[in-house]
């Protein structure tokens, strides 16, 4: 964990430090991270901001994203990939786990685990996917209230709030639903399956403050890259299940050559090396902390030495 061996950030601090990136002119990027190795090659890679989808941990546990997850499951993955990456991170929180008093405690969680932002979104229980069809809503002053508790009891918690209203009731009670969210406290709205660049053109003129963009694969929006993104006017964009479905394909092809030939060999071309393993979790820096612990030599580093 990063958080062993350089200063950890303070949830204030991140949490600010989000709502900074958040505000300047270009849009945004932040890409979905599952798990603590995920969130550390989001780093190397150069993002400075990740989220946490609740697909995606679903996924990543085996379960369809149906609203079973607990509250244990995403504080404690959450905590696991602030730990790991030190980096500003943004949580769905799906329906907040209840009514205004389990919000208030889902936020208390999430701040103690210094998350910077969360999402929560205006979907009845049992939920399902924004771009799948079969969501229902609750009432729109059952969702302020939950905004209003969050801003009441974690006052540095950024609010992304969502609406899935646009698929079911079209685009003008999403845009009152949205304008409520941001009377109440949010930060920043989420309209949720909108399907093209004019879309987010006509929700960027009615709404004065940060929009959130989801740029997930295979659901209803058109894909639309970062640069035109920026000319919208949106200020950040998700990449929510990214990270999860490139490593769920690249695995299973690895499975299918392993099973067939009997050996890994035929895709080591494709795998991460160990040096790679070792640079990208700091080993040396771990060790360097412990004079019991003997510095690592790879096994080809070794064969040099000989």
């Amino acid at each position: 964990m990063t958080w062993i061996i350089e200063n950890a950030k303070s949830q204030q601090q991140l949490a600010s430090e989000f709502m900074e990136n958040v505000k300047k002119k270009n849009a945004l990027p932040v890409v979905g991270a599952h798990d603590g190795m995920s969130s550390l090659l989001a780093r190397k890679s150069g993002f400075k901001h990740i989220y946490l989808s609740g697909g995606a941990l679903s996924a990543s546990k085996g379960i369809p994203d149906i609203g079973l997850l607990t509250l244990e499951d995403v504080a404690g993955r959450a905590r696991e990939i602030i730990r790991a990456s030190n980096l500003p991170l943004l949580v769905d929180i799906d329906n907040g786990f209840g009514e205004p008093l389990n919000v208030a405690r889902t936020c208390l969680e999430m701040v103690e685990a210094k998350v910077a932002a969360v999402q929560i979104e205006d979907q009845q229980i049992p939920k399902k996917c924004g771009h799948l069809n079969g969501k229902r809503l609750i009432p729109e002053p059952e969702m302020v209230k939950k905004i209003q508790m969050i801003r009441k009891v974690a006052p540095t918690l950024k609010i992304v709030a969502r609406s899935d209203a646009y698929a079911l009731e079209g685009m003008e009670d999403m845009i009152s639903r949205l304008k409520a969210y941001i009377e109440a406290g949010a930060d920043i709205v989420f309209p949720e399956a909108m399907k093209t660049e004019e879309d987010f053109r006509h929700v960027r003129k009615e709404i004065d403050i940060p929009v959130l963009a989801n740029m997930t694969e295979f659901g209803k929006t058109d894909y639309i890259d970062m640069a035109t993104f920026s000319e919208i006017g949106i200020n950040l964009v998700i990449f929510p299940v990214t990270s999860l479905r490139a490593a769920a394909y690249n695995v299973e092809e690895v499975y299918k050559v392993i099973h067939e030939a009997g050996t890994q060999k035929p895709v080591l071309d494709k795998l991460q090396t160990r040096k790679e393993l070792y640079e990208i979790l700091r080993l040396h820096e771990y060790e360097d902390m412990d004079s019991k612990i003997d510095r690592t030599v790879l096994p080809d580093e070794q064969e040099e030495n000989r």
